[in-house]
């Protein structure tokens, strides 16, 4: 195969690049807004609208973007997100309105929507058992870096306002991953479902021993000789209920408060009083401590199971919420110290979200889905985790403005309780356990 000679962690760096474009093109957005407005009136109506309408897109792209990752590979649907990457920043930074504004966010959403459904399955599958979580987790790292690299270019360009060179940098990575993608192998599940098995063992072989291979092609081989297709598995019974449980998962972890950190803190320390460059500046603070606190929980997430993961996270995420309404309601948002201290709570919140939710969904996802319908679940999942996205990026700014910010936490800190419930309730253990045996117990389970 010609890609035989890449290195194992260039596999998982290239494979996990789509997950950087998704974290610039969603954070970007939370310093771009403070300048759009400017150049081209908006109203907190349209202002949602502008985020939003990359969220639409990705809902379209996830729903889409996994069945055909299954029918054509892995690999050509990430090079085609990469140019719709290209394009969708292209018009978005030369709007000369606000229509052609949500036409290229739009745009982009494709591709978001795509690299959420197909990143997180094309890791898993490349992944060895022992270090699944670690590797698949490299998303949720690039995400943040990608989400802290947009911080940084909002905090360069700000002086300037130069909101066009903000989210038309995106076009740099998407190039990146454009000519990457003709050194990354195909999955070797994939390519074992279209009956290339040899092509399989030499992939395998990229990242394991000769014994691992011999014992994971035989597990393959197991799963694959069950002949039901995509669709039958994805209407079966059977897998109905896991579905479900995986599009719940996705959809909490987009509405417990971490998508309105992402888009409009900027828009929050302004409304405090600081100035555009120190509100910026304030968020490179908290991608910096996003990144960080990330890379630690690629280092434990194969030591500790999933589920504890996701209860910290859950009381540590509502606990900060519930802090940080209390301190808007006694501080005030109008001076300095109000501003900082918000910041403060919004690091707490992140600290437990990178550490937890954040990277586990990215890991579990593509676990909880069985081999002949894994790209097509995992897209419908994503098109939930895109749906609550949406809510939150449209109705935040009028809701917070209706209500009042410390009520918009306090609903985020219910719905983190809800949250909590669903994992201790519903949500199955999947650490140290190959994706085939995943799969076996899941039709043991539901007697399929």
């Amino acid at each position: 195969m010609k890609n035989k000679n890449i290195s194992k962690n260039g596999i998982f760096f290239l494979g996990a690049l789509g997950g950087l474009l998704y974290g610039y093109d969603v954070g970007i957005i939370s310093g771009a807004l403070l300048f759009i407005k400017d150049d081209i009136p908006l109203n907190s109506f349209t202002e949602g609208l502008v985020v939003s309408s990359m969220l639409v897109g990705a809902i379209v792209g996830s729903g889409f973007s996994g069945p055909l990752s299954d029918k054509f590979g892995r690999r050509k649907m990430v090079f085609m997100i990469s140019i719709v990457f290209i394009t969708g920043s292209l018009i978005f930074a030369f709007a000369p309105n606000m229509i052609t504004l949500v036409i290229g966010r739009g745009i982009l959403g494709l591709a978001v929507g795509g690299s959420t459904a197909i990143v997180p399955v094309y890791l898993s599958e490349m992944a060895p058992t022992q270090s699944r979580g670690s590797l698949s987790s490299l998303n949720q790292l690039m995400i943040t870096i990608g989400i802290l690299a947009s911080y940084l270019v909002n905090y360069a360009f700000a002086s300037i306002e130069g909101w066009r060179w903000m989210v038309g940098l995106a076009v740099v990575p998407a190039v990146i991953l454009m000519i990457g993608v003709a050194f990354m192998p195909e999955s070797p599940r994939w390519l074992l479902k279209n009956r290339r098995e040899e092509d399989a063992r030499r992939v395998l072989g990229l990242t394991r021993t000769q014994e691992q291979v011999k014992a994971e092609m035989y597990d393959m081989i197991q799963a694959n000789r069950i002949s039901d297709s995509t669709w039958s598995i994805l209407s079966s019974s059977w897998l109905r209920s896991t579905l479900i449980i995986g599009c719940v998962f996705a959809l909490f972890q987009q509405i417990i408060g971490i998508n309105a950190i992402i888009y409009y803190t900027p828009t929050i320390l302004t409304e405090a009083g600081l100035g555009n460059s120190t509100s910026i500046l304030g968020t490179v603070g908290i991608g910096v401590v996003n990144v960080i606190v990330t890379i630690f929980a690629l280092k434990i997430i194969d030591q500790v199971d999933r589920k504890k993961l996701l209860v910290v996270g859950n009381i540590g995420m509502v606990s900060s919420l519930l802090l940080l309404a209390v301190l808007i309601k006694t501080v005030g948002l109008d001076s300095s110290v109000g501003a900082w201290t918000i910041v403060a709570c919004l690091t707490l919140f992140i600290v437990f979200f990178a550490l937890t939710w954040g990277p586990v969904l990215w890991v579990m996802l593509p676990e909880l889905f069985p081999m002949r319908a894994r790209g097509a679940a995992t897209g419908f999942a994503a098109l939930a985790l895109s749906i609550g996205s949406l809510l939150v990026a449209q109705f935040f700014p009028m809701v917070s403005r209706s209500l009042g910010i410390a009520q918009v936490f306090l609903i985020f800190a219910a719905i983190g309780v809800a949250a909590l419930i669903f994992v201790i309730k519903f949500l199955p253990e999947t650490r140290g356990r190959s994706l085939e045996e995943i799969e076996a117990d899941l039709r043991k389970r539901t007697s399929a």
